[in-house]
Order: structure tokens, then C-alpha cells, then sequence
């Protein structure tokens, strides 16, 4: 799902906890019961070793079928005496079971060798919130796009209303090899609206999203440059941006210049790119600067395999402060 190991890991953790905490309730809950009735606790004890005295059966040989009939007999025999008892107790066995958030796989995360849907439903949850405390998810949907801020230039609005289809359109239809897209165009245009718009779709759809500014992926690079977990360790800035599902990287161009970032940066996309997994890059810069300011490689990446988008008006920001001063 590409969320990354660290997420995935938090996830499991979360469930672990869950799937302890309803077990030491439910061993709770029967202690309560056996402390009023002892003699429940001795039936269970009988019922336990009722079904061991099967396996003893197979071994030892002799009439088994005879043998394993009896043992049946018995274990209902109790089965029912043990559950006359809860009812007495104004109880049911379902009552003295870990109540787990997910009866499906008993909150291990796994059913049937398969990942649980409440696994995956809780990645999802995580990435949401961990993507919303870096931008505003929630704000920046397709339907809190306004073309408004447009109407005073025709061929500004043509553009952007044509974009904004666009990216609906590439929401509607995100599968984890989707094409790759550049937003090019100066600041306040609703590049990173727009980004993040498609972001949230994606994580609807449970794709695994790793949003951030350009300047943040290259502090987090260059802090963990010398980390000593390793490159494959779990929090690793770089794995996560090679292996997630849909990678957005934003302003493109603000963060510091550095050989060993761009060089990063560079990597990043190339490597993604030939794993054919999509990324939404967005800047202020020209392919020429573009260009200088990276490599004719990375430029030649972006103009040939992205799907360029060049946003045109004046900046929201600076019409919105005007509508309010």
C-alpha cells in the first residue's frame, strides 16, 4: 500500500495494544466470574483436559474412534454445564470472549494469510492525519477550488478551469502507475491546493501519499545523511519518497542548494520514475532554471515523463487579503 514501514509498523503496534488490552479484559472478566463460582473454574479445567485426553487418545492407540466418541460426549456434557453456570450468573460464554476491535483477525492484522481490512483501514487513517498535520487536507478539496479569483483574466479562467478538470479528472482515475505531473507557475495559483486535492482522493482510494516541501525533504535528507540506522531504516526520509504510492513534492526549487540534495532529488525521481510510480512535483521555476539550477538530466526527466500543467492569474493569496482589507 506504500505508506511506508513506519506507519505500517505504528499500525501493528496500535493494533498489539488492542488485541492485549481486550484479552487482559476478557482474562479479567473471567476471573471476576470464577471468584463467585469455583466451580466453573474447575469445569474449564476439566474441559481442558478433556481435549488434551483426545491427542493422548491418537497415540496410545487401541479403539480410537470409541475413544474420541467418549472424550466428545464428555466435552458437551461440560461444555453445557459451564455455560448453565454463566447463565445462572446472568452471563454468556460470547460474554467472557476478548471483546477485539476486529473479530475478523482478532486484532493481529492478518486473516486468512491475508493483510485485514482493519489493518489497511488504519494505515489509511495514520496517513491522513500524519499528511494533514503538514498541510490542510481538509481545506483543500476539488469543491473549495474556487475559479473566481480567475474571471478577471478570460485566459487565465480558460486555463485554470481546464486544470482543475484535469486533476479531477486524474483523481477519479489514480491507480499506483498513473502518470506524472509537473505544476509550473508562480506563487498563490493553487498548485499546492491542487496537490493535495488529488492527495486525498488518492488515500480514500488506500494509496499510500507522502506529501512535503521541497526545503523539508532536503533538511530531512541532509540530517539523515550520516543517521546511524542505515538507509533502509524505518523512518529513512529516502525510502519512504522512492516507495510510496503517489510522492508530492512541493515548491520545487525553495529548498537550499546542495550537491548531495540535488543529487538526492535527482535519484528520487529517477528511480521513481522507472518503477513507473506516479509524482506531482510543483514550482515557481522555468525548465531553463530548471535546468541551471539542477542538471539537464533532471530537467529532461520532467519535461519528457511528467505531464506539465503551467497555472496562470495573480496570486489568490494577494486578491483574497484585498477582498478582506
Amino acid at each position: 500500500m506504500g505508506y511506508g514501514r513506519k506507519i505500517y509498523d505504528e499500525a501493528c503496534k496500535k493494533l498489539e495494544r488492542s488485541r492485549r488490552e481486550a484479552e487482559s479484559a476478557a482474562a479479567r472478566k473471567a476471573e471476576d466470574f470464577y471468584r463467585l463460582c469455583p466451580k466453573a473454574r474447575e469445569i474449564k479445567a476439566e474441559m481442558g483436559a478433556n481435549a488434551c485426553g483426545a491427542a493422548r487418545a491418537v497415540i496410545q492407540g487401541g479403539d480410537v474412534r470409541k475413544a474420541l466418541e467418549g472424550l466428545r460426549d464428555k466435552g458437551l456434557a461440560l461444555q453445557r454445564e459451564y455455560e448453565r453456570l454463566l447463565s445462572s450468573h446472568g452471563l454468556s460464554p460470547a460474554d467472557l470472549q476478548p471483546p477485539y476491535a476486529c473479530p475478523r483477525c482478532k486484532d493481529t492484522g492478518f486473516a486468512d494469510g491475508h493483510m485485514c481490512q482493519c489493518l489497511k483501514q488504519m494505515q489509511r487513517a495514520m496517513a491522513f492525519e500524519a499528511l494533514s498535520m503538514n498541510a490542510p487536507l481538509e481545506k483543500s478539496t476539488f469543491e473549495r477550488f474556487s475559479l473566481d479569483y480567475y474571471k478577471s483574466d478570460p485566459r487565465a479562467f480558460r486555463q485554470m478551469e481546464n486544470i482543475l478538470t484535469a486533476c479531477k479528472d486524474y483523481a477519479a482515475r489514480f491507480r499506483s502507475n498513473s502518470s506524472s505531473l509537473l505544476f509550473r507557475g508562480p506563487t498563490g495559483l493553487g498548485k499546492t491546493h491542487l496537490s493535495l486535492a488529488i492527495a486525498g482522493k488518492a488515500i480514500e482510494k488506500g494509496y499510500g501519499v507522502v506529501y512535503g516541501s521541497a526545503q523539508s525533504f532536503a533538511v530531512a535528507l541532509e540530517r539523515e545523511r550520516f543517521d546511524r540506522g542505515g538507509p533502509d531504516s524505518p523512518g529513512d526520509t529516502n525510502s519512504q519518497l522512492v516507495s510510496c504510492d503517489l510522492l508530492i513534492l512541493d515548491d520545487l526549487g525553495t529548498e537550499f542548494p546542495s550537491q548531495y540534495v540535488n543529487a538526492a532529488l535527482y535519484n528520487i525521481v529517477n528511480t521513481r520514475m522507472l518503477a513507473g510510480k506516479p509524482t506531482i512535483i510543483s514550482t515557481n521555476l522555468s525548465m531553463q532554471e530548471l535546468e541551471q539550477r539542477y542538471s539537464q538530466r533532471f530537467a529532461s526527466r520532467l519535461a519528457g515523463y511528467y505531464g506539465m500543467l503551467e497555472f496562470l492569474g495573480t496570486d489568490v493569496r494577494f486578491l483574497r487579503a484585498q477582498q478582506y482589507s
